[in-house]
């Protein structure tokens, strides 16, 4: 008899047969993720000569048709005097353990699998089981014994297999309709765009060979479906398991949900779902999450099966709102169910932090899982400003005084841990002296003692809440305790990765202190979170120039590289270059000339965007050109746009608008980048400046950095990244084949060489105003 292999862990297998209750708190989770290996640790320490840590396990079962692979590593094998054997399971609690403690049963569970694994290779009638619980940070113990027979323990495991089988059998079925529905996959559009096809081989050849791929691929190439089909053809013959599809916003998300239906019109049958960030997916409009007001948390794990087997049965896209109802009808947080959804399927369309943030990413990924899955890296050149973000980490002093005032009587134990790190920013204030700010090669020795201190006593109150969440409105400190947790969470993670790589600086500001450790090259980071995976294919528009991205993306020596030309003809674009100053100093002379600039660039009727370097100097010139060209019909982005009012902006610049409108609009801001607007829906640009961040301590840091690395800092610090911002505001403009238009580039560094050599080809013959 022929049978199909389910491999699984352990630990995946009891989760699944056994975890019941409801959702812990996000802290606790959190605390547990940073606290496990050191509890596991202590406990290993105590081991004495022939006890046995991280020992290796694998069992076969057959139920019907299937035949699991299950492995796994159990903690700890303990061999006494006489010969016996003892299995050890730690777990790590927020509590203190004590002799009331009975074990959960999921954590038994995965005990008794273990122990089964080994009665059977050794073929023992017997075998003791050890159950040991730490406290989190405290270090207090307590172990819970049992003893297990051999056949007790082979009906527990039968047992244990029969409750996975039904979602093993639907697993099954949705591999088979899989496996029939790519093969025949044809290419979803009647012919390949200019280049398209050189891209997709390309995709494919880095994912057959297991390599990485930075692809500069210009707009209207069809990216989207140029990485995901070769990759979906990959996953068809066997060279990859999994893809997941990582984006920087919602638009680009959209994008690729889209070609996912375009696909599957054409008969293709995968498991795909789009992540939604935790506050965009709860039901609840405001309020901390908690079992008290949630019903959706409340027994979220003894319904949480269902869910997945209705779901994974009678879906294969699975947007935001398909996760939405399903989650409803069967009462389970939408969030965490697309989270236990993602790990069923092939495609996962998500935020970059799910892979390259240790803070979010998916944990219970199987490192065996990782190689066989490919990363489709969309907007790639995002990465770069996103990876500082996510190794770096902040605190500032506020919080602390404020939390060592509230809880001064109802946690006296949490109140001397919270004046142990305000008094810690004091001496950090006085050292900074008149200059008012700091810099440091390396961070404070004392801090990460102060801060495991803070962590612990916090969660505690956390999870017993003797005092109000938020500080008492007393002007001092806005963070409630939990904000400030996982501040403080962030940077003892941070600590852990701290090296040569990074700076740490100190700013005063009146009476408050900022602290940051800054991660100056992401670099190495993001390639050790992704050198994992099988594949990591690095695309965007803007992936220019390619030896700045690679250099701070992490290419190692043997990843390829693509640039692709535009499938457009130059004759399609229109530019030219008004030479004023866009300096700072010079913001105010330009207005008018800038006002008059843009009433050229309207002065046929169409649809027009203009974007500047900062809000202020938007709101500026949009005064002076209003008050001249009242007759122009103006639409202003606003600060802080709700997804409804981005979409009402968006939706005015139709094609058939019956008067000329000019929209202004923010470089780099949600507009310039991920947005469509084909045909005569976008008639002209104008682009304000070359872009370049605001002169600040954090890119003078990056600056002095990379110039003593031997590159040039500024370009490093500046001209790259704001040569990115107008590459991206100015494709907004040609979209297809049918495309023609305006761009303006109103600054007179586009007259210089350095930056004229940044520009597209195909925009460098502009001609001058003026």
């Amino acid at each position: 008899m022929e049978y199909t292999e389910i491999a699984l862990s352990v630990r995946a297998l009891v989760e699944y047969a056994y975890r019941s209750g409801s959702l812990e708190p996000g802290f606790g989770s959190a605390a547990a993720m940073a606290e496990g290996t050191r509890s596991h640790q202590l406990i290993q320490k105590q081991y004495k000569e022939g006890d046995r840590k991280e020992v290796y396990l694998k069992t076969e079962l057959r139920r019907g048709s299937l035949l699991f692979l299950i492995d796994g590593r159990c903690d700890g094998l303990l061999a006494a005097e006489d010969g016996s054997l003892t299995v050890e399971e730690i777990k790590s609690i927020a509590g203190t353990p004590d002799a009331a403690l009975e074990g959960k049963e999921v954590h038994w569970a995965q005990a008794y699998m273990y122990a089964y694994m080994l009665a059977a290779d050794l073929e023992l009638p017997s075998i003791k089981v050890k159950l040991t619980y730490v406290q989190r940070g405290g270090g207090a113990q307590h172990s819970l014994y049992r003893e297990m027979s051999r056949e007790a323990l082979e009906a527990f495991a039968e047992e244990t297999v029969d409750r996975y089988v039904p979602y093993a059998e639907m697993m099954v079925r949705h591999s088979t309709k899989r496996g029939e529905s790519i093969p025949g996959l044809a290419f979803p559009f009647p012919a390949y765009r200019t280049g398209q096809r050189h891209f997709a081989a390309a995709v494919y050849t880095a994912i057959a060979e297991g390599a990485n791929l930075f692809a500069q691929a210009p707009t209207g190439i069809g990216k989207t479906m140029s990485t995901l089909f070769p990759a979906v053809k990959a996953l068809g013959e066997g060279k990859a398991a999994g893809i997941f599809y990582l984006t920087a916003k919602t638009v680009t998300r959209i994008a690729a949900q889209e070609a996912v239906a375009v696909l599957n019109s054409r008969g293709l049958h995968l498991h795909v779902i789009a992540l939604t960030a935790k506050e965009k997916a709860c039901f609840r409009e405001e309020g901390l999450c908690s079992l008290e007001s949630c019903p959706y948390a409340e027994g979220y794990y003894d319904r949480i099966n269902g869910a997945l087997l209705d779901m994974l049965e009678h879906e294969t896209l699975m947007t935001r709102e398909t996760i939405a109802g399903y989650a409803r009808r069967h009462e389970v947080c939408p969030f965490e169910f697309s989270l236990d959804a993602a790990y069923a399927c092939d495609v996962v369309i998500c935020d970059y932090n799910y892979i390259y943030d240790p803070r979010i990413s998916l944990k219970r990924m199987s490192e065996e899982r990782k190689k066989h899955t490919v990363l489709l890296v969309d907007e790639a050149h995002n990465l770069v400003d996103r990876g500082r973000e996510m190794y770096s980490a902040a605190l500032t002093k506020a919080p602390f005084l404020a939390l060592q005032r509230q809880y001064k009587t109802v946690n006296p134990q949490l109140s001397a841990a919270a004046k142990a790190v305000n008094a810690f920013f004091i001496t950090l204030r006085k050292s900074c002296g008149d200059r008012k700010a700091g810099e440091w090669k390396d961070y404070p020795a004392e801090l990460p003692e102060l801060l495991e201190q803070f962590a612990a006593e916090s969660e505690q109150e956390l999870l017993h809440a003797s005092a109000p969440l938020l500080p008492q409105a007393d002007g001092e400190g806005t963070d409630s305790l939990l904000d400030t947790f996982y501040a403080v969470q962030a940077m003892l993670r941070t600590f852990r990765t701290y090296d040569e790589r990074y700076i740490t600086y100190a700013e005063v500001s009146g009476g408050d202190v900022f602290l940051k450790l800054f991660n100056l090259d992401p670099s190495h980071l993001l390639q050790q979170m992704a050198k994992s995976f099988r594949s990591q294919i690095l695309f965007s528009a803007t992936l220019s120039p390619l030896h700045y991205y690679r250099d701070m993306i992490g290419a190692g020596e043997d990843d390829y590289s693509l640039s692709l030309p535009s499938p457009f003809h130059k004759e399609q674009w229109q530019v030219s270059v008004l030479p004023v100053s866009t300096r700072y100093h010079d913001r105010e002379a330009s207005l008018q000339p800038l006002s008059d600039a843009l009433m050229g660039m309207a002065a046929k009727k169409g649809n027009y965007l203009v974007f500047f370097p900062s809000y202020l100097y938007l709101k500026n010139v949009y005064e002076v050109f209003t008050e001249s060209y009242p007759q122009v019909r103006t639409l202003l982005q606003g600060s802080g746009m709700s997804e409804a009012e981005r979409e009402q902006f968006l939706a005015a610049f139709s094609p058939d608008n019956p008067e000329t409108l000019l929209g202004f609009a923010v470089l780099g801001g949600i507009f310039s980048e991920g947005v469509d607007l084909p045909g005569d829906r976008l008639n002209g640009v104008m682009v304000v400046g070359v872009g370049l961040p605001q002169v600040g301590l954090e890119r003078n840091l990056l600056r002095s950095y990379f110039q003593a690395q031997g590159r040039n800092g500024f370009d490093y610090a500046y001209v790259y990244p704001g040569m990115c911002k107008v590459r991206q505001a100015g494709g907004r403009l040609i979209r297809s084949e049918s495309d023609n238009g305006v761009i303006v580039l109103a600054d007179d560094r586009f007259l210089q060489n350095g930056y004229r050599q940044l520009l597209p080809e195909e925009w460098r013959d502009y001609s001058v105003l003026g």
